[in-house]
């Protein structure tokens, strides 16, 4: 008798592979389906994760690669902005009316007031504290006009506002403000009491935006303002329009003959109005 035949190494049949497939699914299938489903608690758990909610709009501080050299004079700074602003934009400066100067750009970089980003153009970043004085009629105090160091008169249209010092708060800045704007004529009245009791803040009247336009004073030079806006009382102030003149606003700097060749402003002149005129 012959020996029975080795073990096949051929493919096995399709038709078992097959087979052997569908049953392997149909026991997957059926563990699965009897297996405990998850607890609604969970489900109820990822369905309410609390994402961060963001709003339709939103103001954000733009992102600026400010330059960190310093110019060492009036005279550097005006060969570095020459050919980064139009050569007719950049020509008004100081000398079209209600502009400033190079001087008076330098002395805001100087004293850290402003800073600026190095690009075609550059762009002048600012924070503002702005100061919407109140009176008990429901009237703010708005600033007319000034009248400027050079003869020139400039519109304004706006409540008291000043540019914010390096590291310097809201409040430091609204009560400074306060004295360098309105000081020629608190001090008559409220010779005996002091500064901040002067200045009464009103509670939770505080906003903030920003705001990016080309700069009044400079022309051609972009510039993006961050505005703190507070609502105040400040007493000591007249019912009527009324004119200030203002302390030398770089009176402490080294650089004395800069100063003086700044275009600054000498007087402000004030009026009071209804609120309801002013847009927010």
């Amino acid at each position: 008798m012959s020996p029975p035949p080795p073990p096949s190494l051929s493919k096995p049949n399709p038709n078992s592979l097959s087979d052997f497939i569908f049953s392997a699914f149909s026991l997957f299938v059926f563990y699965s389906s009897s297996s405990p489903k998850p607890t609604t608690n969970l489900n109820t758990r990822r369905r309410f994760f609390k994402f961060p909610i963001m709003p339709l709009t939103t103001t954000k501080t733009p992102v600026i690669n400010h330059n960190h050299h310093h110019f060492a004079s009036p005279q550097s700074l005006s060969e570095w902005l020459r050919p980064r602003l139009p050569s007719d934009s950049f020509a008004a400066w100081g000398t079209r009316p209600g502009t400033k100067n190079v001087h008076n750009l330098w002395l805001e970089l100087s004293e850290g007031e402003t800073s600026l980003a190095d690009s075609t153009p550059p762009v002048r970043t600012v924070e503002v504290v702005v100061v919407r004085v109140r009176d008990h009629q429901n009237r703010i105090l708005i600033e007319s006009h000034q009248q400027l160091s050079n003869g020139d008169v400039r519109n304004r249209s706006r409540p008291l506002s000043e540019k914010m010092k390096p590291g310097e708060t809201v409040e430091a800045a609204v009560v400074r403000a306060v004295k360098e704007e309105l000081g020629s004529i608190i001090r008559v009245s409220c010779s005996h009491v002091s500064d901040d009791d002067i200045v009464k803040i009103i509670p939770n009247s505080y906003s903030s935006k920003v705001e990016e336009r080309l700069s009044v004073s400079y022309p051609g030079l972009p510039a993006c303002y961050v505005l703190h806006t507070v609502d105040a009382f400040v007493d000591g102030l007249p019912d009527c329009e009324f004119c200030t003149e203002e302390e030398e606003e770089y009176h402490n700097l080294d650089e004395n003959q800069e100063a003086e060749r700044a275009i600054s402003c000498k007087k402000h002149y004030w009026k009071w109005v209804d609120s309801y005129t002013l847009s927010s």
